[in-house]
């Protein structure tokens, strides 16, 4: 399939990233209107294996508004590049497995003594595989980082990989950098592989001509 056949697909299936923002904000509500609500929900290394769910739902918790904002953010800024170049369904695949991939990571950090066991939750590990998406996509689109330092998209992945592969190390960081980190290398390996198939697809039509 085309890049182009892509985009007329998603054209006619609507945003993905339009229904995320949606139930992330309507988590949001509920974490602030239900007592206890994220509890059951939230990632926590110890008792994450007898409850597998905690995966998936923990991404779309969020400690507050600041925290929801600054992924949020990253969501509508580089979700719909990506989500328009490979359509909904395979943005939807990034954005799962890279958030579930980033779990996974920071728990074996936990398991191998590098991390404490502290329960975490957020979108940031799928967000993170998203705009890894749109590096491999996009790699010369020029974004500010910490919101002066003008990179293109490929060199600011690198630098936030970097960033992020080094807090795994800090325990006192409070932030769960190998989910940053495991949602980095799933959004990027998987867009590569997309990025190929394409490219096969396109260089097998042409041919036939």
């Amino acid at each position: 399939m085309s890049g182009n056949t892509r985009k007329g697909h998603l054209r006619q299936a609507g945003s993905a990233v339009a229904w995320l923002t949606l139930l992330i904000l309507l988590t949001f509500v509920l974490q602030l209107t239900i007592p206890g609500f994220p509890q059951a929900f939230i990632f926590n290394p110890k008792t994450a294996l007898t409850k597998p769910w905690v995966f998936v739902t923990s991404m779309f918790l969020h400690a507050g508004l600041e925290h929801l904002f600054f992924n949020l953010f990253a969501l509508i800024m580089f979700g719909p590049l990506v989500e328009s170049r490979i359509g909904s369904k395979e943005f939807l695949k990034i954005y799962f497995l890279s958030g579930i991939g980033g779990s996974v990571l920071y728990w074996l950090t936990i398991e191998l003594g590098l991390a404490p066991a502290i329960p975490a939750l957020g979108a940031s590990g799928a967000i993170y595989g998203i705009m890894a998406a749109a590096a491999v996509y996009f790699p010369r689109l020029i974004v500010y980082s910490f919101g002066f330092i003008p990179l293109k998209m490929r060199d600011a992945l690198i630098l936030w990989f970097a960033m992020e592969f080094l807090g795994i190390f800090n325990p006192y960081s409070g932030i769960a950098s190998a989910a940053h980190v495991g949602g980095i290398i799933i959004g990027y390996l998987y867009a590569k592989r997309l990025k190929r198939e394409e490219n096969w697809w396109e260089s097998y039509f042409y041919a036939q001509q």
